[in-house]
């Protein structure tokens, strides 16, 4: 089912879940117990995410495709363009929807290693539109996804530049945008309200990721840049006593972001999961109807 079709027929949110493609063999059965242990909250679709340059083209085809043979989930597969030629982006598309992949999130990605700049790695996508573009064109049942960002693009500072570009993609066929992970509603109910005076009208759905440990808060803001850590949150970490408590922190202050996304009748909430089901479970544990 496309993600769209959830979307737009759901009579209440949705939620979804993303997972990486582990990079040891050994890690595969111990990611396919967190999707078994999630399953009882019953997603409406998962996501796998791509390295950077396509470094995980191959083991995210295959996990995508084995969550689709083993679970009957829907399943979103993230395709980066960056690095890419349109022959080799084609087959993959092909290659997708011959397994019953019919759902992307289409994203330049981040720069190869070993490649100096965005611009030396550029082959026939040099933003994520294009490939917007190409599936639409030469696969138009695909459903596709992008990226939003309420804090704004690290690359764009200029904000309401970015949100023209964001409205281009929507433009070229873009069914839904699911944003980077945040840490303050207000940023993500601002987000939404530009983007809808700035025509976009597809949903916009949050993403979620909890703190859980103080080395992971670090991690996280070198990853998602830009992202903010409010002052009142940081000052929980940085006096928590040990990762125990930050990860009690971290679900405490993830479990009132999605309570009032979910009291503000927003469309879905995206789990930033890390292949894990812990934080996830028990947020979902804490929030009440």
């Amino acid at each position: 089912m496309l993600v769209k079709e959830i979307l737009n027929t759901a009579h209440k949110p949705v939620f979804s879940f993303e997972f990486f493609p582990p990079k040891k063999d050994a890690d595969w059965e111990t990611l396919f117990e967190t999707i078994t242990a999630l399953s009882p909250l019953n997603p409406s679709y998962v996501s796998v995410t791509y390295g950077a340059g396509g470094s995980t083209r191959t083991r995210t085809h295959d996990l995508v495709t084995r969550i689709q043979k083993e679970t009957g989930l829907s399943v979103v597969s993230h395709l980066t363009c960056i690095a890419s030629t349109s022959g080799e982006t084609g087959e993959i598309l092909e290659n997708y929807q011959s397994h019953g992949i019919n759902n992307v999130l289409a994203l330049r990605g981040d720069k190869p290693a070993g490649t100096e700049s965005i611009a030396d790695a550029v082959k026939d996508f040099p933003h994520a539109i294009d490939l917007v573009r190409f599936i639409k064109n030469n696969h138009p049942d695909i459903g596709v996804g992008v990226a939003g960002f309420p804090e704004g693009h690290p690359e764009t500072p200029n904000r309401l530049q970015e949100i023209e570009y964001l409205k281009a993609k929507v433009d070229a066929g873009a069914d839904y945008i699911v944003t980077q992970l945040f840490f303050d509603n207000r940023d993500y109910f601002d987000f939404v309200d530009r983007c809808r005076l700035a025509g976009i009208s597809v949903p916009i759905i949050p993403g979620i990721m909890p703190v859980t440990s103080t080395k992971g808060m670090t991690r996280m803001s070198e990853l998602a840049l830009g992202a903010r850590i409010p002052a009142p949150l940081l000052k929980k970490v940085l006096d928590a006593e040990n990762d125990a408590q930050v990860a009690s922190i971290g679900i405490e202050w993830a479990t009132n972001q999605v309570q009032e996304l979910i009291d503000n009748q927003i469309r879905g909430i995206h789990f930033y999961t890390l292949n894990m089901a812990t934080a996830t479970l028990e947020i979902f544990q804490n929030l009440h109807s």
